[in-house]
């Protein structure tokens, strides 16, 4: 496919696109300012300068050489890193790095503060638990400590193999989050050898609920289902907060970063930070799934159309505590302007 350039011929296109590139990456705030108070200072002298910005006259010789010096380019007076070009390196004394390597000989997994209680008792030195732990990682890079390696035999072929674990990504925590959040949840049911999910979710603020039953326990389950609710639900939903269960994982997860939602995790065995979809779990089951289990085993469809006559009752009838005894969907409403509440109020019973 050939190829055109709109601009050809258009004289000093290039050199005013490369002065704008150069420019906006190259130069920062800060150089920009100094060439200011440069300005400035030229015509109206260092006095005046000096009460105006707080630069004394040694500084703005120098920012005045150093322009000089790069051929008026505005990028030579960016702030310089000031961080020493010569560090000081820590240096292990060779008794302690022989204690440390001779020690870690019948446990390689001996601990730094192990270690600290060790050299002093030993009377080789008295040092802190983080200084040996620095020690620790200096040697290991230098390979002078081996590293721990977890084996595991396979079946397949009958080897010994390393166990590599992959690095955990760090999960986000609702704490401190104000505006909507969704939380979703798993009710797990066992019935004669059978196992039934039903996925749930509930809006922290307004309390309106849906659930629906799958057979199986994946990602791609709780992301038809995540799906389903951002069509029905009467809210915006941009966060959501689950467990560290795999069905809210891979193919859930591609969902929400393609909508843009942001996905808090809550704490592992900390069922508090998840405490309005239990609750909600709770009613769910003594309501609902008690009284229709033999659905769940046999016939799923008829469970799900059943559960969701259930939902609208929820949703549109039943009063909460928390909302002033009134339904979720009529909280929404109360919340609405009086034209927007008409249009979403809908009476489902006669």
């Amino acid at each position: 496919m050939q190829q055109f350039n709109k601009f050809r011929g258009t004289k000093g296109f290039i050199r005013t696109w490369s002065w704008v590139i150069r420019f906006r990456d190259m130069v920062s705030q800060e150089a920009q300012r100094r060439v200011k108070i440069l300005a400035f200072w030229e015509q109206y002298g260092d006095q005046a300068t000096k009460d105006a910005f707080g630069v004394s006259r040694p500084t703005l010789y120098r920012w005045q050489k150093k322009l000089k010096q790069g051929g008026g380019q505005v990028e030579t007076l960016n702030k310089k890193s000031t961080a020493p070009k010569r560090r000081r390196q820590r240096i292990i004394p060779p008794e302690v790095e022989a204690f440390i390597i001779k020690e870690r000989q019948y446990d390689p997994r001996l601990s730094k503060d192990k270690l600290a209680v060790l050299l002093k008792q030993d009377g080789v030195v008295d040092l802190s638990a983080s200084t040996v732990g620095r020690m620790l990682g200096d040697l290991k890079k230098q390979g002078k400590l081996a590293e721990f390696v977890r084996l595991s035999l396979s079946a397949k072929t009958g080897r010994m193999i390393e166990r590599k674990y992959p690095a955990r990504r760090k999960k986000l925590r609702s704490k401190g989050h104000e505006g909507g959040l969704v939380k979703a949840d798993t009710v797990i049911r066992f019935m004669n050898g059978v196992k039934r999910y039903i996925v749930t979710a509930l809006d922290r603020e307004s309390k309106f609920a849906y659930a629906y039953a799958f057979t199986s326990h994946s990602s791609r389950s709780t992301a038809d289902f995540m799906r389903t609710f951002q069509k029905i639900a009467p809210v915006s939903v941009t966060h959501i907060q689950t467990d560290n269960g795999s069905e809210f994982a891979e193919h859930f997860e591609m969902l929400l970063a393609k909508e843009g939602i942001v996905h808090f995790h809550s704490y592992p065995r900390c069922p508090k930070m998840q405490s309005e979809i239990e609750r909600f779990n709770r009613t769910l089951s003594d309501a609902f799934i008690k009284s229709h289990k033999h659905l769940l085993e046999t016939n799923l469809d008829e469970f799900n159309r059943r559960l969701m006559d259930w939902l609208l009752w929820y949703n549109t009838r039943r009063p909460h505590w928390s909302l002033g005894l009134i339904s979720p969907l009529r909280y929404i409403c109360n919340k609405l302007p009086t034209r927007e509440s008409h249009k979403c109020w809908t009476s489902t019973f006669n």
